[in-house]
């Protein structure tokens, strides 16, 4: 398949005229890409070293609004610069923009360190930890939206009121209806595998006009990077075929959520598989039931990475395929964390708690620590549990809202240890903001959200 552009396959594009713009993106807080649009003949030239960009980047809410309140980025400090400094390994082509090419880039500070609080640092230190072990963490990440027939210009003008989902009716697995929504999903599957993502497969999921994409596992921060253009992606090949698209993980109370189920195993630095032990029931090696208890003791813990707004929180309801309790199980897709693949070199187990408005390097990188923590302890896994999580009554719940959730991360001693206590201080303070900006505005507020900001 067509794979990442070395920087000479560039250099040759634009002296053939084929390419004459190049994204160049960091990664903010809400996973979105951020940045310049690079003339080609500069960018070659020496554009491509680096560039620089305003540190509120970094403490913009999900309206762009520059939040005070931040030890890094104020008034005070008089707003200066990072350096985004491109990293070439991940230059692709972007097939569905004319002449256009993507890089994205490390945030880094002018001494040339990376920044402690931007996204893909956060992740790149936990797979440095991980490594230091002898592990190399490989990820997937499911990724789930809502496809209307609206234009981001009509919700803008006031379409919310008559929004229209693609389908009139549930489309999991369902081929005549996603035949029916094949112009924009071919469109998204054969720009995506051009750009270099590895896309498996796309599908109806379960409720009127909602789709799933995946994209083969990998290295985790690949998993992330691949998530956060796939998310861009979706969102400009919609909004060229005159369609909106939204993340948000609970658009509408009677619908089913959006989810990012995040699938997880360790490695050896060779490529052997670190979770598989033939003789345990379900295949399970000692170090994948030390990494997941390490997951369910601290997942209360890591709950405001994996649901980060005050909407995220709406997606945890009984019967309709999000989990509520924070357990294990084999296959069992009522518990948070459930263990799939058993007995095979892909056993894994996959977190349900995401939604897809996560930000995937914060999930990962959250995740990633509590199993590191787990491994470090040499943790006991708890019992599985089976049947019905949802009416099963006194075991660990997710947490009902994102101000429980903040308080738990706040007072997160395994989280300030993996990220330190800036980086916590810091999304903290992005979900009190969040909490305090939802209880100030009107109630159409996350509607809204369906804009293109999501």
């Amino acid at each position: 398949m067509p794979g990442n552009m070395t920087f000479d396959a560039l250099k040759e594009a634009v002296a053939r005229g084929e390419i004459d713009t190049v994204l160049v993106a960091g990664i903010d807080m809400q996973g979105r890409l951020m940045g310049k649009r690079f003339h080609a003949a500069f960018f070659v030239n020496g554009g491509w070293e680096e560039t620089h960009c305003c540190n509120y980047l970094l403490t913009v809410d999900m309206e762009m609004t520059t939040v005070q309140g931040y030890k890094s980025s104020s008034w005070q400090t008089g707003y200066g610069d990072y350096v985004l400094k491109p990293d070439m390994t991940t230059l692709r082509p972007v097939p569905w923009l004319p002449g256009t090419a993507l890089v994205l880039g490390d945030t880094l500070d002018h001494h040339g360190h990376e920044v402690p609080h931007s996204p893909r640092a956060i992740l790149k230190r936990q797979v440095a930890r991980a490594r230091a072990m002898g592990f190399e963490p490989m990820m997937a990440t499911e990724l789930e939206f809502y496809l209307f027939e609206n234009s981001y210009e009509n919700l803008r003008d006031g379409g919310l009121a008559a929004l229209k989902p693609v389908s009139a009716y549930n489309e999991d697995y369902h081929i005549f209806q996603t035949t029916k929504e094949e112009d924009v999903m071919r469109a998204i599957r054969n720009g995506l595998y051009a750009a270099g993502i590895p896309v498996e497969n796309s599908k109806g999921e379960a409720d009127a006009g909602q789709e799933e994409v995946n994209y083969r596992y990998s290295d985790a921060l690949d998993t992330a990077d691949n998530h956060a253009i796939t998310k861009n992606a979706i969102k400009e090949i919609a909004w060229t075929k005159g369609k909106s698209v939204t993340f948000m993980a609970k658009y509408d109370h009677r619908k089913a959520g959006s989810s990012s189920h995040i699938h997880q195993s360790l490695w050896s630095l060779d490529g052997k598989p670190w979770f598989r032990d033939d003789s345990d029931k379900h295949g399970m090696s000692a170090t994948m039931k030390h990494y997941m208890a390490g997951q369910l003791a601290h997942a209360q813990e890591l709950t405001a990475f994996l649901a980060p707004y005050v909407n995220s929180y709406k997606r945890f309801t009984v019967g309709m395929f999000a989990p509520t309790k924070a357990v294990w199980s084999a296959d069992n897709r009522t518990a948070g964390f459930r263990v799939c693949g058993t007995h095979t070199k892909a056993v894994r187990v996959e977190c349900r708690i995401p939604g897809s408005d996560v930000n995937p390097y914060l999930a990962c990188a959250a995740l990633l620590a509590a199993g590191l923590a787990g491994i470090e302890g040499k943790m006991e896994l708890e019992p599985e549990m089976s049947g019905d999580m949802y009416n099963t009554a006194g075991i660990r719940e997710i947490p009902h809202n994102l101000r429980d959730a903040a308080a738990l991360l706040k007072g997160s001693k395994m989280l300030r240890a993996a990220f330190g206590d800036d980086v916590v201080d810091h999304y903290h303070h992005a979900a009190e903001w969040e909490i305090a900006e939802t209880d100030r505005v009107v109630t159409d507020f996350e509607l809204q959200r369906l804009l293109e900001r999501a």
